[in-house]
């Protein structure tokens, strides 16, 4: 691409930066950041004008990480308001296209770092917002006029990522009248498959995609635009469980387009064939066997979970494509569904939510189990957890016996080993759990 020091092409989508060949991380979890595409009026927008306010790439210190967004203002006589979440969505997929620049996540969650080599080669977030207009006027025509703003600042970045959620929170909104009942199709999206080659995420009024970014009303608009894109249409097809919320419909285009990797997927369910996950979702939830309840935490977490394990591990658990029965990516938009693993118990088996995403869903947590719900602040372990649901009597705490039974005293075993050489005993067990607290194994005196 003209004026651009490094290459841009579809080659290098799927690109990784590890962290040693990294120059600079731009927002990320050791930053913050946004990215937000706007519909503007034809007069307003400057066309292929790119504006930079903060720091670029030369003035920024190998290996730091320093806040990121970016403002995407289109304009065109036959776009519509709908086509904003899907234009933001395609920043993920272009962004990728540019050698030594690497895009993760969307919104208010996103993830850029800048390679040492794209660095030393003078790569400038000006060239990426140029970049960006070239790629997005040649894929859609319709986009008349297009100019993008880019913040490094730190002030800068607060508010503009404040001033885009508030526009992420309308758009979420808009979807909560729609069922799953009230249409006849349902959308794919396939815009993450260079990073997790198996994964598509089926999106439907009850499940918004795992990103967050891509509603059923966008998927809708997407898929008019460009119907043989990566965001396309899956009739629903013949319903085969619909507690699950299993569709022929979506399993066929998942066994499709996981290349027969995946044969089912359960939309409403965390157990056996949950829906896959790229590595852009917002959240995750997790089934914890030790109270059989399921938890959710999600990306800007920075502690731990009951488990003693950060985002970031569960993230591999769950992540590339594969199906993890028990864990299962999602938007966060998706815990305020009616739908919320509804085939787990819903809001009744949700037992552990980090403190500032209870605050976040706020009201869409039933009231009746809001209290009853643990934070790190109330159970940052499993063993408080449990003592919290208990005293809480949270409805898995209900399903738990009351008194476990007696442990029976029972002498010690001996097993007679004969004709095993001088060396020692192989145990070797074959598909076997076993659950215990102590195993002890003592040799005979005298022998």
């Amino acid at each position: 691409m003209e004026g651009i020091p490094v290459d841009v092409g579809l080659i290098y989508e799927g690109e990784r930066i590890r962290k040693e060949n990294m120059h600079v991380d731009l927002a990320g979890p050791k930053s913050f950041g946004a990215e937000l595409v706007k519909l503007a009026d034809m007069n307003k927008v400057k066309d292929r004008n790119v504006a930079l306010v903060g720091p670029d790439i030369k003035d920024m210190q190998e290996g730091k990480a320093y806040p990121y967004g970016i403002f995407v203002e289109v304009a065109g006589s036959t776009l519509e308001e709908d086509l904003e979440g899907v234009f933001e969505r395609r920043i993920h997929e272009f962004s990728n296209y540019i050698q030594g620049f690497m895009h993760l996540n969307s919104r208010d969650i996103i993830w850029c770092r800048v390679s040492k080599e794209a660095a030393k080669k003078g790569l400038s977030l000006r060239h990426v917002g140029a970049a960006l207009i070239e790629l997005f006027k040649a894929n859609w025509p319709m986009i008349e006029k297009m100019q993008v703003g880019i913040y490094t600042d730190s002030e800068g970045v607060k508010k503009f990522r404040e001033d885009a959620r508030k526009i992420f929170q309308k758009r979420d909104d808009r979807l909560r009248g729609l069922k799953d009942d009230d249409v006849d199709v349902f959308y794919g999206c396939a815009l993450c498959q260079s990073f997790a080659p198996q994964h598509l995420c089926t999106i439907t009024p009850s499940r918004t995609s795992s990103c967050g970014s891509i509603s059923w009303f966008e998927g809708r608009a997407a898929a008019k635009i460009d119907p043989k894109g990566p965001i396309f249409e899956i009739k629903k097809g013949e319903l085969l469980d619909e507690l699950r919320g299993e569709y022929f419909g979506p399993n066929k285009a998942t066994y499709d387009k996981s290349n027969g990797t995946v044969k089912r997927v359960f939309l409403h369910s965390i157990f056996e064939h949950p829906h896959t996950s790229c590595g852009c979702f917002e959240a995750i939830g997790f089934y914890i066997p030790e109270v059989d309840g399921i938890g959710a935490v999600h990306r800007d977490h920075k502690g731990t979970t009951p488990f003693g394990i950060p985002f970031s591990t569960l993230a591999g658990q769950v992540g590339g494509g594969v199906q993890s029965d028990g864990f299962v990516g999602m938007a966060i938009e998706y815990l305020r569904s009616p739908k919320v693993f509804q085939a787990d118990g819903g809001w009744n088996r949700i037992v552990w939510l980090p403190k500032a995403l209870k605050e976040r869903i706020g009201e869409d947590v039933p009231k009746e189990i809001r209290d009853k719900i643990a934070t790190e602040e109330d159970a940052p372990d499993l063993e408080k957890l449990k003592a919290f649901l208990k005293e809480k009597n949270h409805p898995v705490a209900q399903k738990w016996k009351i008194e476990e039974k007696p442990v029976v005293e029972a002498p010690e075993i001996q097993m007679p080993v004969t004709g095993m050489p001088a060396g020692g005993i192989s145990i070797i067990f074959k598909n076997a759990k076993i659950y215990a607290e102590k195993v002890i194994i003592k040799k005979e005196k005298g022998k």
